[in-house]
């Protein structure tokens, strides 16, 4: 099965000063391959070089060296847009238009019929949650419902690769659901979706692979299981105790009390102690649940130290 993103030692250099320039590398020699149907997550901090990636790969900027092909045709060739989506983390739009005039006009790059013009905008809009708001204009719009739009005129074309950069940001609980409902529809399809994102609990739910880049760097690849690994930290148990019950001495110190419940962490091995101290005490075991590092404790790691402190040099920089 042929790719649908291969990135290939990709690299971009920016020039800063006035007299003097020196260069300061935003991307640092990234290599990634992505298949289709994936829905592939690309993480890292604020000024880790997320959307300089995508704005190589769109053709919106020009790499240093490497190179990249979407869909087995070279970012430099232009009809490979014809099968791209694209929404740029902070989208404009003409904002006298209304939504349904805008995405007719985006349309109509791709030559489609007036009728199916029509079909498509009314589709779209409903999968956005936009149709109540399709004649009103845009400067009206909050900066949600603008990412939403933004959304639309991603995905109206159906381009079999969709690139979206930072797809949650401005929006509320109930429109980040709705993006992630659009997301995984578009996996359904069969569509490629590529997102950055540092949002990392949207990646854990969404994502079928993760890269995580700093500083420029690419970090890991992989699932976001194997990302963190399986590893088992400890153990939670929640519980209630009866009336007139007191906690074990050895859980005194190690208990959480929330309303009527407790809870307590602890290592694997001491798991089977902790729940004969419990039935001893008659307490009513809700639930045991394992605690694995996650995505955010990954990101931390990678993020510390020296790592830490280049990457705020880059945000600076504004890359």
């Amino acid at each position: 099965m042929q790719a649908a993103i291969e990135i290939d030692g990709l690299t971009k250099d920016y020039y800063l000063g006035f007299w003097r320039k020196r260069p300061r590398r935003a991307l640092d020699g990234l290599t990634l391959t992505i298949e289709e149907g994936e829905v592939f997550g690309f993480l890292g901090p604020n000024g880790a070089g997320k959307t300089t990636t995508l704005k190589l790969l769109m053709g919106l900027i020009f790499p240093t060296s490497g190179g990249a092909r979407i869909l087995g045709r070279a970012i430099e060739d232009v009809s490979m847009h014809h099968d791209v989506g694209y929404l740029p983390e902070q989208p404009y739009f003409y904002d006298y238009l209304t939504a349904r005039e805008l995405l007719d006009y985006f349309a109509r790059f791709f030559r489609l019929s007036a009728e199916e013009r029509r079909r498509r905008i009314g589709s779209v809009l409903d999968l956005v949650g936009l149709s109540s708001a399709a004649d009103v204009q845009l400067r009206r719009y909050s900066k949600g419902m603008l990412q939403r739009i933004g959304m639309a005129q991603a995905i109206l074309h159906q381009p079999r690769v969709v690139f979206l950069d930072e797809p949650m940001s401005g929006l509320d609980p109930v429109g980040r659901r709705e993006a992630r409902d659009i997301i995984l529809d578009l996996k359904r399809q069969g569509r490629t979706v590529f997102f950055s994102t540092h949002i990392l609990p949207d990646a854990e739910m969404l994502c079928d692979r993760v890269a995580v880049l700093v500083g420029g760097k690419l970090q890991g690849v992989g699932s976001p299981e194997q990302i963190v690994s399986i590893e088992v930290e400890s153990l939670e148990v929640l519980f209630e105790l009866p009336a007139g019950s007191a906690l074990p001495p050895a859980l005194e110190d190690a208990a959480t009390q929330t309303g009527a419940r407790y809870r307590i962490q602890v290592p694997e091995a001491q798991l089977y102690d902790a729940l004969e101290g419990l039935r001893a005490a008659r307490a009513r075991i809700i639930s045991v649940s394992q605690l694995k590092p996650t995505l955010e404790d990954f990101f931390l790691r990678l993020v510390g130290g020296e790592q830490r402190k280049h990457a705020v040099e880059i945000s600076g920089g504004g890359l």
